[in-house]
């Protein structure tokens, strides 16, 4: 039989290279015994287990995973960081989760994506929403006023939930933020999955090093990870045992170890390489916008996201058409490529060459305003009640005075147009025909007292 390796007690990886060589006959879960069916998947098989003798659990880490963790929290200097084989929307869950063992009430920024509505609807949270001065739905600005003026008027313990950065890129003040809360003894959390390398730029974006309370970072998004990995942290390692206990509340039992292998691997890069990788991306993306301003509008502040204002639908499709680019998203206001430091000079140098000689019929596609869209929506009933009602689907144009059911919007950027239990306007459906929806879930029936938001 082969030796057991150096690194057999010390990390994942280290671990399923000898479980390999050792050609344990595979007696457990998952059913494919470590044979793909695919040939080009068939290296992701073998490395693919469950939680067997050694392997550790994660939602009740005592051994690899545990250590594992405790490396990424090092990393990212929290008081505490886990890892979750299911997205940010995992993280989110646990997080609103002990909101509500806290008894706060939530504060939140309207450009929330869905995962934060459906957490308040399996949690029961109600929300007080604080919308953006400028920007849109999808991404704005906000005045720390408006949040300071909520929690002013809010009489029970409170939580502020933002998004930081959003979708389009754009950074909200977190620092800011975190003294406003500490002044009113509110909590605040982030939704950072759009900044997981935000740690590691020349200044520290990171929620956590500006005075959040609990962040979730995407590993995935701009860092190598495999889709689906993500990292809750926790500013105080006296919350880690409740948030924890969140986690496996919600989370799968059978995490995938492909994942949690690709977050050991990335917490090595970020120990190593991967700060100066991220460093160098930063400068040449500083740099790169710097050019490209001279040419287009540009929105956000991160570094890892380039977001023109532009016709995003037509420029999307001339680049994925005639040069076989594809970008993260595109709407009639906007295009967003997202970077990466596992981007090559290469790949920079292709991409130059494309947006600053690219001129498609000599001009820009103008990019589209959106209408409207009234911050006092008519609320008839809470999300929960809404979203858990007997509904159906109906075009927009059918659904005024209805009551919006469940949210259903696409990814990206699956931020909700309408919420669960506010009345659709004819605003509301100008705005849905807008962002091309053509179908909205609204309640079969319903029966309560009118309020207004």
């Amino acid at each position: 039989m082969p030796e057991l390796s150096e690194n057999f007690k010390k990390n994942l990886t280290g671990f399923l290279e000898n479980y390999q060589n050792f050609h344990t006959l595979r007696l457990h879960m998952p059913g494919h015994k470590g044979k793909s069916l695919i040939r080009s998947l068939a290296g992701a098989y073998a490395w693919d287990i469950t939680e067997i003798h050694g392997a550790d659990s994660l939602f009740e880490a005592n051994g690899i995973l545990k250590s594992a963790q405790q490396e990424t929290a090092r990393i990212y200097q929290t008081g505490a960081t886990f890892w979750s084989a299911g997205g940010s929307t995992l993280c989110i869950q646990a997080m609103l989760a002990q909101m509500k063992a806290e008894h706060r009430t939530i504060l939140a920024a309207r450009t929330v994506h869905r995962a934060f509505l459906n957490s308040c609807v399996l949690l029961d949270l109600p929300v007080t929403w604080i919308f953006p001065r400028s920007g849109s739905l999808i991404g704005g600005y906000y005045d720390l006023s408006d949040f300071e003026k909520a929690l002013q008027q809010t009489s029970q313990p409170a939580c502020i939930y933002v998004t930081s950065p959003d979708y389009l890129g754009n950074l909200q003040d977190i620092a800011g933020l975190s003294r406003i809360c500490r002044k009113y003894h509110a909590r605040l959390i982030v939704d950072n999955a759009h900044g997981a390398h935000s740690a590691f730029l020349r200044e520290n974006q990171h929620p956590i090093a500006n005075g959040a309370d609990f962040c979730c970072d995407s590993a995935h998004k701009t860092l190598p990870a495999l889709t689906g990995g993500a990292f809750l942290h926790v500013r105080n390692s006296e919350d880690a045992g409740k948030i924890q206990s969140h986690m496996q509340m919600f989370g799968s039992t059978s995490p995938s170890y492909l994942i949690m292998q690709s977050l050991e691997s990335c917490t090595d890069w970020l120990a190593g390489q991967g700060r100066e990788a991220i460093r160098q991306c930063e400068e040449f993306a500083e740099q790169f916008k710097n050019q490209l301003s001279e040419k287009y509008e540009l929105i956000g502040t991160d570094p890892m996201h380039l977001t023109i204002r532009v016709n995003g639908l037509e420029f999307s499709r001339i680049l994925r058409e005639n040069y076989q680019i594809e970008c993260e998203y595109a709407d009639k206001t906007c295009l967003v490529l997202l970077l990466s430091p596992m981007l090559t000079q290469q790949d920079f140098a292709r991409l130059s060459a494309v947006l600053l000689d690219f001129c498609p019929s000599g001009e820009f596609i103008p990019a589209q305003n959106p209408p409207e869209l009234s911050r006092f929506a008519e609320i008839v009933c809470d999300l929960r009640t809404a979203a858990l009602s007997d509904w159906e689907m109906i075009a927009p144009e059918q659904a005024e005075g209805r009551i919006c059911a469940a949210v259903q919007v696409p990814c990206p950027p699956a931020v909700p147009i309408v919420l669960s239990g506010e009345r659709i306007t004819k605003e509301t459906i100008a705005f849905m025909r807008f962002y091309d929806l053509d179908r909205i879930a609204v309640m079969k029936n319903i029966e309560t007292n009118h309020q207004k938001f």
